[in-house]
C-alpha cells in the first residue's frame, strides 16, 4: 500500500518541486513587482526621467566571439565552463518634460541565472528520448543553477516569521518582550515593546533612541488623549493598571509635546524644526513598515503597538503563554524565488544609480541621451554572477549558494532537499537544536551532519512540499470583507 500512495505522490510531484514552483513564481511575477516599485529613475537633469515598462525574460542564450546569438543547452554549458543563464529586456521610455517619447524599445539590461527544469529551462516538457538526445540524464530533477560550468544549489534558509507578533521573557524573567520582525520590500525591522518586572514598558526599533516611553509613542502616532490611548487596550483590571502607571511616569500630553520629546532624543542639540522632522522620519521609515510608510499609517501603528504591550502584558501575568520560537509554525523558510528575489532586488538598486550616473555624465559632455548607451548590463549581470559563485549573499549571509554534492544520487536529492538555520555554529543554542513536535512530516528526524552544525542543518521529510505563499493584500482583503476582529 505504501509503495502505491508513494508512486501516486511523486508522479504529481518532484522532490525538488519546492524549489521550481519559487523560482517559476520569481520569474513570472516577482522581477516585474520588483522593477514597477522602483517605477522610474530622476537623473539630475532638468525636465528628463527615464519610465521602466514591461520586462520580458527569454529562454537561455548564448552570444558567441563572432557576435552570433543562439540557444544554450545546459549540457554545453557544464562542458564549456559557461553560465546558464536568460537575458533580460526591459522596456525604458525617456520622459522630457513630462512627455514620454514613443520612440522607445525594449533594452539588454542583464541576464539571470536560470534553474535547471524550471520554465524558463529548455529541457522543461522534454520526454526521456528528447532528454537523452540533448546529453541529459533523463532521471535528474534539476532545482539547481550552473554557473561557469559549475553546479550551484541556493540551500534553503529556515528564519523566524516576518510580521507576527512574537512574546517571550528573558533575563531570568525580569523583561517581557513582545517583538515583531517587520519587513517591507526587502527592508527588515525588529520592533520591540519591553515590559520590566515593575510593568514599565519601553519601545526600540532600528535608528530610534533607547529607552522611549511605550505611552510616549503612542500620543505620537495619534493616540493623544487619555481616554483615546486607554481605549486602545481591553478593560482588564491588570492590564489597565499598567498602562495607567506608565501613564503616570509619562511628561507628555498630547500628540505635539511627544514629538517634542522623541525629537529632543533623536537630535539633542539641533533646532525645533529639524528635530521634529527627525521624529516624523523615524516614525513614517523605522517603526513597523509593513504597516505603512506614510503620515496616514501612524494611527494603525499606535493599534498594532498597543496590542504588542497588551500581549506583554498577559505573559507577564500568566493569562498566555509565552510563544515557542521554535514551533514550526513560528518558522518561515526562504526557497530559492525568495533568495533570488533578495538578490535580484539589491543588483536592480545598482543598476538604476549606474544608469542615473551614466545619464548625468553623457549630458554634462553633451551628449544626446540614447537609452541603449545609458544601460551598462555587467552593473546587474556581474553582481548575481558573483553572489551565486562565492555563495556571499546580501546582508552578510555566506554558504547560501554550495556546489551541489554528485557523490550519488541520493546524495544530490538531500543537498536539494536540505535547509540551514542562519543561527552561529559556535554557541550551544540547544533548545534550537532539540527536536520539537512540530518537525514531524516536516524535517528528518535522522538526516543531519554530527559536529558544530548538528541539527541546525536540517532536511526536508520525503513527502514534504513546501507552499510558496500567498499575497499579504489579498488575505487582508478578505479578512477586512469578512469583518474579522484580530
Amino acid at each position: 500500500m505504501t509503495k502505491e500512495l508513494l508512486d501516486a505522490f511523486f508522479a504529481d510531484n518532484s522532490l525538488v518541486q519546492q524549489h521550481l514552483a519559487s523560482y517559476n513564481k520569481f520569474i513570472e511575477k516577482k522581477v516585474q513587482l520588483i522593477i514597477d516599485r522602483t517605477g522610474t529613475i530622476q537623473p539630475s537633469i532638468e525636465g528628463f526621467e527615464l519610465k521602466f515598462g514591461a520586462v520580458r525574460l527569454e529562454k537561455p542564450m548564448i552570444v558567441e566571439a563572432d557576435g552570433s546569438r543562439r540557444t544554450i543547452l545546459p549540457m554545453e554549458a557544464r562542458l564549456r565552463n559557461l553560465t546558464y543563464s536568460a537575458p533580460i529586456f526591459l522596456e525604458i521610455i525617456p520622459v522630457h518634460n513630462g512627455v514620454e517619447k514613443r520612440t522607445y524599445s525594449e533594452v539588454f539590461i542583464g541576464e539571470l541565472p536560470v534553474m535547471v527544469k524550471s520554465k524558463l529551462c529548455h529541457l522543461e516538457g522534454m520526454n526521456e528520448e528528447e532528454l537523452i538526445e540533448a546529453g541529459e540524464d533523463p532521471a535528474d530533477m534539476g532545482g539547481y543553477f550552473l554557473i561557469n560550468g559549475s553546479e550551484r544549489v541556493l540551500v534553503s534558509i529556515e528564519d523566524l516569521a516576518q510580521n507576527r507578533i512574537m512574546v517571550s521573557k528573558e533575563k531570568d524573567d525580569s523583561l517581557t518582550v513582545s517583538k515583531v520582525f517587520s519587513t517591507r520590500l526587502g527592508f527588515r525591522a525588529r520592533c520591540v515593546v519591553e515590559r520590566t518586572e515593575e510593568g514599565m514598558m519601553r519601545v526600540a526599533f532600528p535608528a530610534s533612541p533607547r529607552d522611549l516611553h511605550f505611552t510616549s509613542m503612542l500620543r505620537a502616532l495619534g493616540l493623544s488623549s487619555t481616554e483615546q490611548l486607554l481605549s486602545a487596550f481591553s478593560e482588564d483590571e491588570r492590564i489597565r493598571a499598567d498602562i495607567l502607571l506608565n501613564l503616570e511616569a509619562d511628561t507628555t500630553t498630547n500628540q505635539k509635546n511627544a514629538f517634542e520629546y522623541l525629537g529632543k532624543r533623536a537630535a539633542p542639540g539641533q533646532a525645533d524644526d529639524y528635530r521634529v522632522k527627525r521624529a516624523e522620519v523615524l516614525i513614517d521609515t523605522y517603526l513597523l513598515p509593513h504597516i505603512g510608510t506614510e503620515a496616514e499609517d501612524r494611527l494603525k501603528k499606535g493599534y498594532y503597538l498597543a496590542k504588542m504591550a497588551e500581549r506583554a502584558i498577559k505573559v507577564a501575568y500568566k493569562m498566555l503563554p509565552s510563544d515557542d520560537k521554535d514551533h514550526y509554525a513560528n518558522k518561515r523558510i526562504k526557497l530559492t524565488g525568495d533568495l533570488m528575489e533578495e538578490l535580484f532586488r539589491y543588483s536592480f538598486q545598482f543598476l538604476v544609480k549606474d544608469i542615473s550616473y551614466q545619464a548625468g555624465r553623457a549630458d554634462a559632455r553633451g551628449r544626446r541621451l540614447v537609452v541603449q548607451t545609458l544601460v551598462r548590463p555587467d552593473a546587474l549581470s556581474d553582481r548575481i554572477k558573483y553572489s551565486m559563485a562565492t555563495g556571499n549573499w546580501i546582508a552578510g549571509q555566506t554558504g547560501v549558494s554550495q556546489l551541489l554534492d554528485r557523490t550519488s544520487y541520493l546524495s544530490t536529492i538531500s543537498h536539494l532537499r536540505r535547509i540551514i538555520s542562519p543561527l552561529s555554529r559556535k554557541h550551544p543554542h540547544f533548545k534550537a537544536r532539540d527536536l520539537h513536535g512540530t518537525h514531524w512530516g516536516k524535517l528528518c528526524p535522522n538526516e543531519s551532519p554530527e559536529g558544530p552544525s548538528c541539527a541546525l542543518v536540517k532536511n526536508l521529510a520525503l513527502l514534504c512540499n513546501v507552499s510558496t505563499g500567498e499575497e499579504e493584500e489579498s488575505v487582508e482583503k478578505i479578512i477586512k470583507e469578512q469583518k474579522v476582529s484580530l
